[in-house]
Protein backbone atom coordinates (compact mmCIF):
# COMPACT_ATOMS: atom_id res chain seq x y z
CA UNK A 1 0.00 0.00 0.00
CA UNK A 2 1.45 3.42 -0.81
CA UNK A 3 2.32 5.52 1.96
CA UNK A 4 -0.08 8.57 1.66
CA UNK A 5 1.62 12.19 2.07
CA UNK A 6 1.34 14.09 5.28
CA UNK A 7 0.14 17.45 5.21
CA UNK A 8 0.22 20.43 8.20
CA UNK A 9 -2.48 22.50 6.78
CA UNK A 10 -1.95 25.99 8.97
CA UNK A 11 -5.45 28.31 8.36
CA UNK A 12 -5.24 31.66 10.18
CA UNK A 13 -8.15 33.39 10.88
CA UNK A 14 -8.47 36.16 8.00
CA UNK A 15 -8.86 32.75 5.40
CA UNK A 16 -11.62 31.35 8.03
CA UNK A 17 -13.11 35.00 8.14
CA UNK A 18 -12.98 35.10 4.29
CA UNK A 19 -11.45 38.76 5.59
CA UNK A 20 -14.99 39.48 7.28
CA UNK A 21 -15.93 39.81 10.94
CA UNK A 22 -17.65 36.11 11.23
CA UNK A 23 -16.20 32.74 10.54
CA UNK A 24 -17.33 31.35 6.88
CA UNK A 25 -18.72 28.16 6.88
CA UNK A 26 -18.56 27.65 3.14
CA UNK A 27 -14.42 27.96 3.89
CA UNK A 28 -14.56 25.64 6.11
CA UNK A 29 -16.73 23.51 3.69
CA UNK A 30 -14.11 24.26 0.38
CA UNK A 31 -11.68 22.80 2.85
CA UNK A 32 -13.66 19.64 4.09
CA UNK A 33 -14.47 19.02 0.17
CA UNK A 34 -10.76 19.02 -0.60
CA UNK A 35 -9.56 16.80 2.06
CA UNK A 36 -12.10 14.22 1.21
CA UNK A 37 -11.16 14.15 -2.63
CA UNK A 38 -7.40 14.14 -1.23
CA UNK A 39 -7.92 11.31 1.37
CA UNK A 40 -6.78 8.52 -0.58
CA UNK A 41 -3.21 10.22 -1.20
CA UNK A 42 -2.85 12.55 1.51
CA UNK A 43 -3.23 12.75 5.52
CA UNK A 44 -3.99 16.53 6.90
CA UNK A 45 -3.01 17.85 10.17
CA UNK A 46 -4.83 20.91 10.48
CA UNK A 47 -3.76 23.76 12.84
CA UNK A 48 -6.41 26.25 13.32
CA UNK A 49 -6.86 29.96 14.48
CA UNK A 50 -10.34 31.57 14.76
CA UNK A 51 -11.38 30.71 18.34
CA UNK A 52 -11.38 34.66 19.10
CA UNK A 53 -13.11 35.55 15.90
CA UNK A 54 -15.60 32.84 16.63
CA UNK A 55 -16.44 34.59 20.37
CA UNK A 56 -16.80 37.91 18.95
CA UNK A 57 -19.18 37.18 16.58
CA UNK A 58 -21.80 36.69 19.57
CA UNK A 59 -19.73 37.88 22.92
CA UNK A 60 -18.79 41.75 24.36
CA UNK A 61 -16.75 41.23 27.32
CA UNK A 62 -16.35 44.13 29.79
CA UNK A 63 -13.15 44.09 31.72
CA UNK A 64 -10.63 46.69 33.09
CA UNK A 65 -7.96 43.76 32.58
CA UNK A 66 -5.26 43.83 29.93
CA UNK A 67 -6.28 42.82 26.38
CA UNK A 68 -4.36 39.90 26.55
CA UNK A 69 -6.51 38.31 29.34
CA UNK A 70 -10.06 39.50 27.60
CA UNK A 71 -8.19 37.80 24.41
CA UNK A 72 -7.45 34.69 26.33
CA UNK A 73 -11.04 34.69 27.91
CA UNK A 74 -12.39 34.99 24.39
CA UNK A 75 -10.61 32.37 22.79
CA UNK A 76 -11.93 29.93 25.92
CA UNK A 77 -15.60 30.99 24.69
CA UNK A 78 -14.90 30.95 21.11
CA UNK A 79 -12.76 27.64 20.91
CA UNK A 80 -16.12 24.99 21.45
CA UNK A 81 -17.68 26.53 18.78
CA UNK A 82 -15.21 26.68 16.67
CA UNK A 83 -14.32 23.10 17.24
CA UNK A 84 -17.98 22.11 17.03
CA UNK A 85 -18.22 24.27 13.21
CA UNK A 86 -15.64 21.88 12.34
CA UNK A 87 -17.10 18.99 13.20
CA UNK A 88 -20.37 19.41 12.01
CA UNK A 89 -19.26 20.46 8.05
CA UNK A 90 -16.53 17.82 8.42
CA UNK A 91 -18.84 14.91 9.61
CA UNK A 92 -20.71 15.81 5.90
CA UNK A 93 -18.22 15.12 3.89
CA UNK A 94 -17.48 11.81 5.96
CA UNK A 95 -14.40 12.93 8.08
CA UNK A 96 -13.57 12.68 11.17
CA UNK A 97 -11.91 15.14 14.07
CA UNK A 98 -10.61 15.98 16.84
CA UNK A 99 -9.22 19.02 19.16
CA UNK A 100 -5.60 19.16 20.54
CA UNK A 101 -4.00 22.14 23.10
CA UNK A 102 -1.05 22.83 22.72
CA UNK A 103 1.33 25.59 24.61
CA UNK A 104 4.90 26.89 23.79
CA UNK A 105 6.27 25.24 26.69
CA UNK A 106 4.79 21.61 25.59
CA UNK A 107 7.53 21.62 22.66
CA UNK A 108 10.59 22.00 25.39
CA UNK A 109 9.63 19.32 27.58
CA UNK A 110 11.06 16.36 26.14
CA UNK A 111 7.94 14.19 27.52
CA UNK A 112 5.31 16.52 26.56
CA UNK A 113 7.11 16.18 22.61
CA UNK A 114 6.45 12.02 22.92
CA UNK A 115 3.48 12.43 24.15
CA UNK A 116 2.20 15.03 21.58
CA UNK A 117 3.62 12.71 18.55
CA UNK A 118 2.10 9.41 20.02
CA UNK A 119 -1.25 11.20 20.29
CA UNK A 120 -1.46 12.49 16.79
CA UNK A 121 -0.02 8.96 15.45
CA UNK A 122 -2.52 7.25 17.09
CA UNK A 123 -5.48 9.88 15.58
CA UNK A 124 -4.19 9.79 12.27
CA UNK A 125 -3.57 6.11 12.26
CA UNK A 126 -7.26 6.11 13.29
CA UNK A 127 -8.44 8.48 10.22
CA UNK A 128 -9.13 11.29 12.83
CA UNK A 129 -8.01 14.89 12.04
CA UNK A 130 -6.27 16.44 14.83
CA UNK A 131 -7.33 20.24 14.52
CA UNK A 132 -4.95 21.78 16.39
CA UNK A 133 -4.56 25.41 18.01
CA UNK A 134 -3.05 27.27 20.53
CA UNK A 135 -4.28 26.79 24.37
CA UNK A 136 -4.46 30.47 24.64
CA UNK A 137 -6.54 30.33 28.19
CA UNK A 138 -3.32 29.39 30.31
CA UNK A 139 -0.59 30.87 27.48
CA UNK A 140 1.01 33.79 29.08
CA UNK A 141 2.73 36.83 27.61
CA UNK A 142 5.99 35.55 27.81
CA UNK A 143 5.33 31.84 26.27
CA UNK A 144 1.96 33.00 23.69
CA UNK A 145 2.73 31.91 20.07
CA UNK A 146 1.73 35.36 19.31
CA UNK A 147 0.18 33.77 15.93
CA UNK A 148 -0.51 30.23 14.67
CA UNK A 149 2.78 30.21 12.14
CA UNK A 150 5.16 29.14 14.64
CA UNK A 151 2.42 26.75 16.54
CA UNK A 152 2.40 25.31 12.75
CA UNK A 153 5.91 24.95 11.94
CA UNK A 154 6.83 23.80 15.63
CA UNK A 155 3.75 20.80 15.10
CA UNK A 156 4.92 19.86 11.92
CA UNK A 157 8.59 19.92 12.56
CA UNK A 158 8.31 17.71 16.00
CA UNK A 159 6.09 15.38 13.69
CA UNK A 160 8.26 15.18 10.79
CA UNK A 161 5.22 15.91 8.03
CA UNK A 162 5.97 15.99 4.04
CA UNK A 163 4.86 19.46 3.41
CA UNK A 164 3.61 22.19 5.52
CA UNK A 165 1.29 24.24 4.34
CA UNK A 166 0.38 28.08 5.36
CA UNK A 167 -3.03 29.11 4.14
CA UNK A 168 -3.33 32.97 4.18
CA UNK A 169 -4.82 36.06 2.08
CA UNK A 170 -1.96 36.31 -0.45
CA UNK A 171 -0.55 34.88 -3.64
CA UNK A 172 2.03 34.07 -1.29
CA UNK A 173 4.99 36.11 -0.48
CA UNK A 174 5.41 39.46 -2.96
CA UNK A 175 8.97 40.66 -3.61
CA UNK A 176 9.24 43.92 -1.74
CA UNK A 177 9.97 46.15 -5.11
CA UNK A 178 6.40 44.62 -6.46
CA UNK A 179 4.86 45.73 -2.92
CA UNK A 180 5.88 49.24 -2.99
CA UNK A 181 4.44 49.85 -6.97
CA UNK A 182 1.42 48.07 -6.10
CA UNK A 183 1.58 45.60 -8.56
CA UNK A 184 2.39 42.58 -6.08
CA UNK A 185 4.79 39.76 -7.66
CA UNK A 186 4.81 36.47 -6.22
CA UNK A 187 8.27 34.91 -5.30
CA UNK A 188 7.52 31.48 -6.64
CA UNK A 189 10.70 29.30 -4.96
CA UNK A 190 12.70 30.25 -3.04
CA UNK A 191 16.61 29.07 -2.90
CA UNK A 192 18.43 31.30 -1.06
CA UNK A 193 16.61 31.92 2.48
CA UNK A 194 18.77 34.54 3.58
CA UNK A 195 17.52 36.65 0.21
CA UNK A 196 14.42 35.92 1.32
CA UNK A 197 13.97 37.65 5.07
CA UNK A 198 15.05 41.06 2.87
CA UNK A 199 11.70 41.00 0.58
CA UNK A 200 9.29 41.05 3.85
CA UNK A 201 7.14 44.03 3.84
CA UNK A 202 6.28 44.99 8.01
CA UNK A 203 1.97 44.30 7.78
CA UNK A 204 -0.51 42.10 10.31
CA UNK A 205 -3.45 40.62 9.29
CA UNK A 206 -6.76 41.94 10.21
CA UNK A 207 -7.62 39.26 12.32
CA UNK A 208 -4.74 37.55 12.98
CA UNK A 209 -1.36 38.56 14.91
CA UNK A 210 1.02 37.65 12.29
CA UNK A 211 2.40 38.93 9.30
CA UNK A 212 4.19 37.44 6.24
CA UNK A 213 7.38 38.39 8.41
CA UNK A 214 6.19 35.54 10.84
CA UNK A 215 5.75 32.99 8.30
CA UNK A 216 9.14 33.66 6.54
CA UNK A 217 10.59 32.56 10.29
CA UNK A 218 7.74 29.60 11.03
CA UNK A 219 9.43 28.71 7.28
CA UNK A 220 13.25 28.81 8.90
CA UNK A 221 11.83 26.21 11.49
CA UNK A 222 10.34 23.86 8.90
CA UNK A 223 13.23 24.28 6.72
CA UNK A 224 16.01 23.22 9.73
CA UNK A 225 13.69 19.85 9.70
CA UNK A 226 14.04 19.52 5.96
CA UNK A 227 10.15 20.11 5.28
CA UNK A 228 9.45 21.98 2.51
CA UNK A 229 6.70 25.05 3.13
CA UNK A 230 4.01 26.27 0.62
CA UNK A 231 2.46 29.92 1.70
CA UNK A 232 -0.87 29.58 -0.82
CA UNK A 233 -3.93 31.71 -1.00
CA UNK A 234 -6.46 30.13 1.41
CA UNK A 235 -9.35 32.77 0.33
CA UNK A 236 -9.68 31.00 -2.74
CA UNK A 237 -11.77 28.39 -3.80
CA UNK A 238 -10.00 24.78 -4.33
CA UNK A 239 -6.77 25.97 -3.01
CA UNK A 240 -4.97 23.01 -2.04
CA UNK A 241 -5.91 21.02 -4.78
CA UNK A 242 -4.67 23.97 -7.25
CA UNK A 243 -1.69 24.37 -5.55
CA UNK A 244 -0.57 20.41 -5.19
CA UNK A 245 -1.71 20.65 -9.33
CA UNK A 246 0.46 23.81 -9.95
CA UNK A 247 -2.72 25.29 -11.15
CA UNK A 248 -2.01 28.47 -8.88
CA UNK A 249 0.29 30.97 -8.18
CA UNK A 250 2.03 30.53 -4.82
CA UNK A 251 5.41 30.24 -2.75
CA UNK A 252 7.47 27.32 -2.47
CA UNK A 253 10.37 27.42 0.49
CA UNK A 254 12.32 24.26 -0.06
Amino acid sequence: MQKKKRILLKIGSNTLTKETDNISRGKIEDIANQIAKLQDTCEFIIVSSGAIAVAKQFVKLESKQKEVFVKQALASIGQPHLIRIYQEIFREYGLLTSQCLLSYSDFEKEESRINITNTIKVLVNNNYIPIINENDTVATDEIKFGDNDKLGALTASLLGVDLFMIATNTNGIYTKESIENGLPETISEVQNFDKLRTQVVSSKSTHGSGGMASKIEAASVTKKANIETWIVNGLEDNFIVNAMEDKVTFTKIK
